[in-house]
């Protein structure tokens, strides 16, 4: 079953021999080894390039583990370019793995892997392409390194829209399994319920609490699962250091100290399964360091942390809408505005909260994610806060379901979940 990444695939085309490193991060399992494999490997035969300039090498697997050593790494590569005269493709596969504990650790250690990389750049006839689940050893340092020779393009698990026609099922169906799965494209060939689950277990388990133990030594690998499963727990609600101790305390759970805790956090955002949204002051214009939001890259993998067993379809919606617009290249920012009003002749302030300020160079959209608008009373609890911003950029509100897109008196437009995921300038009608 082939799933459309025509977003992805369409930039790395439009990058294709432009003389930087294409750095592809995301998640582990999210699908960056199919994008180059096999659908920028299948356009490259297609317009042309023979099979043998094309030179593949995945270091996580274990045919390929003597490269995962630098200068073998880079010989092997060497000995595949035969001609001068002819353009190579370089794939080199999760590159971490050519990145030692003790150079990732230490900042006076350089790191080896960036001298093939330099190698590679001076060769005008070779294309390179390599992905990674860390952020932190590769689509930071390597900008940083090459000094705007690095271009990044980031994947996330599949949006709804490549979801849902690869799932073969109705929207409401699909929507269902989307928000208790998620997207990690192999989802979708395993075939029942209990399948999936496992798969998404396996994976919290063996692949990404193992991997960021083992990479950041973590000894305390009990203490990080449990605060991924008070992160899991928290989506859609503010939070910090100093309140997920609370919560540990509050639940009589171990106690992590906070600045274990800020590391853990670091660490999950570096590997990329959690996104932070910042807090900012719509009037103020300014930022509000603590506390934030954080969002699960993917749900299945949130779900599976905490047994399937709290599937809140109002956060989840919330949780699937963020993804969706960090998807769409938008900067994703909780806002936050200040209501006065008289009461019996005092002044009375309160915050409230709006669940997305949303921005792109000169755009920007307030959205509020409300799972149903059953009365006017409840409208009235949602747009409050949007009817409070003393600008006129477009203000939204989604509601789970197929409603349909209109737009009200105080001109705020309500649209449906399926007409915002599956329509990209749904932003814009």
């Amino acid at each position: 079953m082939e799933i459309k990444r025509d977003r992805y695939l369409n930039k790395l085309i439009a990058k294709k021999n432009n003389g930087l490193i294409k750095v592809i991060t995301g998640i582990r399992r999210s699908g960056k080894s199919y994008l180059i494999f096999q659908l920028f490997h299948n356009y490259l035969i297609s317009s042309g390039v023979p099979e043998g300039n094309i030179i593949m090498i995945p270091l996580d697997d274990i045919e390929y583990e003597e490269y995962c050593e630098p200068h073998a790494l880079f010989e092997f590569i060497k000995g595949q370019i035969k001609d001068k005269e002819q353009q190579y493709y370089v794939f080199i596969d999760e590159a971490q793995y050519a990145i030692t504990k003790q150079e990732m650790k230490s900042p006076d250690v350089p790191i080896r892997l960036y001298g093939v990389l330099n190698s590679l750049l001076r060769r005008k006839n070779v294309d390179v392409y390599i992905t990674g689940s860390n952020s932190k050893f590769l689509s930071s340092d390597i900008m940083t390194e090459f000094r705007g020779r690095g271009d990044e393009i980031h994947i996330a698990p599949l949006s709804f829209a490549e979801y849902y026609p690869a799932s073969g099922k109705d929207k409401s169906e699909a929507w269902r399994d989307y928000l208790l799965y998620g997207g990690l494209p192999h989802i979708l060939s395993e075939p029942d319920r209990e399948s999936k689950s496992q798969y998404l277990e396996r994976l919290n388990k063996e692949i990404y609490v193992r991997d960021l133990c083992e990479r950041y030594d973590i000894k305390d690998e009990n203490g990080l699962e449990d605060l991924m499963k008070v992160l899991a727990s928290a989506i859609g609600s503010l939070s910090n250091a100093q309140k997920i101790s609370d919560t540990f305390n509050s639940r009589g759970m171990k106690g992590i100290s906070m600045p274990t805790i800020s590391n853990y956090l670091r660490y999950l955002q570096e590997s990329f399964l959690i996104q932070k949204a910042d807090r900012y002051d719509i009037k103020g214009r300014k930022y509000i360091s603590t506390p934030a939001k954080y969002y699960y890259t993917d749900l299945g993998l949130r779900n599976a942390l905490l047994n399937f067993r709290q599937f809140e379809e109002t956060h989840l919606m919330e949780n699937a809408i963020f993804n969706e617009l960090i998807y769409r290249g938008y900067r994703v920012d909780v806002g936050l505005v200040e209501d006065r009003r008289k009461e019996n002749g005092i002044t009375k302030r309160r915050q409230l909260e709006v669940d997305f300020v949303v921005n792109q160079a000169d755009k920007r959209y307030y959205i509020q994610s409300a799972f149903a608008l059953p009365d006017q009373e409840k409208i009235d609890q949602e747009q409050a806060s949007l009817l409070r911003i003393p600008d006129s950029f477009k203000k939204i509100i989604v509601v789970s379901g197929d409603t349909p897109v209109w737009r009200n008196e105080e001109g705020i437009t309500f649209m449906g979940i399926f007409d915002f995921l599956l329509n990209e300038d749904s932003l814009e009608i």
